[in-house]
């Protein structure tokens, strides 16, 4: 009952016009950028990040998860019609969902993506409600050493996960750590790697290098490297799916749900090893075997996106209630709520409870005008794929510029984001994952 109480109350902050608003854009940017192949949340909530700093901390929590769950709807939308996956977790349906479009079913292939990401992301806000408290109760008897071995565990993950070698993953990992400790030491005193420079002393901020590394570093890296390749975008027929499709499709929704759930609370478990496991589950069952890589099977579109979309939901556990993140948007997440003075763990539910639950609520919620704004209105989103690439990436610098120097008013600020850029890019270009 009590649960219920608090979750009725999220609804009620989730629910007022400010953060319906607020939501509703998310939604909405989240899309655009999910439809544009390259871009994705961790770079938009990078680089909105300094932008939303003046943002009541609740409004900015609901818009920064719109974007990170309606890329996810968006992304969908490329891979499909383009071959082109907006997102590394579409990347499999573009396998079966562009054979589909192929074959002149773009619209039945659209029309499952969207309603599987609506119920898997549906049935995993149910589990975040039901679960996220009981971990956060049992987390609160954890002590110092339990959570220096889940810090291990989830830096031994990533680095051994990420990137094309392991090597790889722990050279970014200790380059991160040692960015990390740049600055006065809060509890000695001791001044750390500081060269001399003054403007080190409080460290690097945090947002500084999201920025530099995800929204510069990306769109420079694209621009180089892959901004001058064109697609011709398939025709798109009308977004509806036969009975026959209805009754493949729901058993695929269901086991995508139950594969990608769990990996998302899985430290560098992403998205796109739960797709391919629920890629490989659906050919493996499937009754219509023949379609898989050449007509296309729907089965092989529900499945994976509904396996991307609770694996994106489920980030949500270990964020709230350990403050671990298990994604680079997570992690980018933590530093909103780091910004405002918000410390992510089992505490928030005490601490915190207004917001923690209004951002569950605002899921909810944010499922419904996704499904609202992908099935009806697909057609105005491929419109985005004309945008000139030139242009497009001129627009992320600048904000990123605007964003970053409005933080400080500090030159010097500017100078350290491009130098993270130019990093970024001469990582992303050697393999070194960011």
């Amino acid at each position: 009952m009590d649960l219920w109480n608090q979750l009725m109350g999220g609804f009620a902050t989730a629910g007022t016009p400010v953060n319906l608003l607020w939501a509703f854009l998310g939604c909405v940017i989240g899309t655009a950028i999910g439809v544009l192949p390259g871009l994705g949340p961790a770079v938009t909530v990078a680089m909105l990040l300094p932008i939303t700093s003046q943002v009541e901390p609740t409004a900015s929590l609901i818009f920064f998860a719109g974007i990170y769950y309606g890329a996810m709807y968006g992304g969908s939308t490329t891979s499909i019609l383009l071959n082109t996956p907006g997102e590394t977790g579409t990347m499999v349906t573009a396998l079966e969902g562009f054979k589909m479009a192929k074959s002149g079913r773009a619209g039945a292939a659209l029309a499952t993506a969207a309603i599987g990401s609506f119920v898997a992301g549906t049935i995993a806000t149910v589990l975040v409600t039901l679960f996220a408290p009981i971990v956060a109760d049992f987390a609160v008897t954890l002590g110092p050493p339990e959570y220096f071995l889940l810090m291990l565990l989830a830096f031994t993950t990533v680095s051994a996960v990420l990137g094309k070698s392991t090597l790889r993953g722990m050279t970014s990992l200790f380059i991160g750590l040692a960015m990390g400790l740049i600055g006065l030491d809060q509890i000695t005193g001791q001044v750390r790697y500081t060269a001399g420079v003054p403007e080190f002393m409080d460290g690097i901020e945090t947002v500084l290098v999201a920025v530099g590394l995800f929204a510069v570093g990306e769109t420079l890296y694209m621009a180089l490297y892959e901004g001058r390749s064109k697609q011709e975008i398939n025709k798109l027929s009308s977004v509806h799916m036969t009975r026959r499709e209805w009754k493949r499709s729901i058993p695929a929704w269901l086991r995508g749900t139950v594969i990608g759930f769990p990996f998302g609370t899985i430290p560098a478990g992403g998205s796109e090893i739960p797709t391919f496991l629920s890629y490989a589950v659906e050919r493996k069952l499937s009754k219509h075997k023949e379609e898989f890589g050449t007509t296309g099977a729907i089965e092989g579109v529900a499945g994976p996106e509904a396996a991307n979309n609770a694996a994106v939901t489920a980030t949500l556990v270990p964020l709230l209630t350990l403050g671990i993140p298990t994604s680079v948007t997570a992690a980018i997440l933590l530093s909103a709520l780091q910004n405002y003075g918000i410390q992510a763990g089992p505490q928030l539910f005490t601490t915190s409870s207004t917001l923690v639950w209004a951002l569950i609520a605002s899921l909810y919620i944010g499922n419904v005008m996704l499904l609202v704004l992908n099935l009806p209105l697909v057609g105005l989103w491929v419109k985005l794929l004309k945008i000139p690439k030139p242009q497009l990436y001129a627009g992320i610098l600048i904000f990123a510029t605007v964003g970053v120097y409005g933080m400080r008013q500090s030159a010097f600020d500017l100078f350290l984001m491009l130098a993270l850029g130019l990093m970024g890019v001469v990582m992303r270009r050697f393999d070194f994952p960011t």
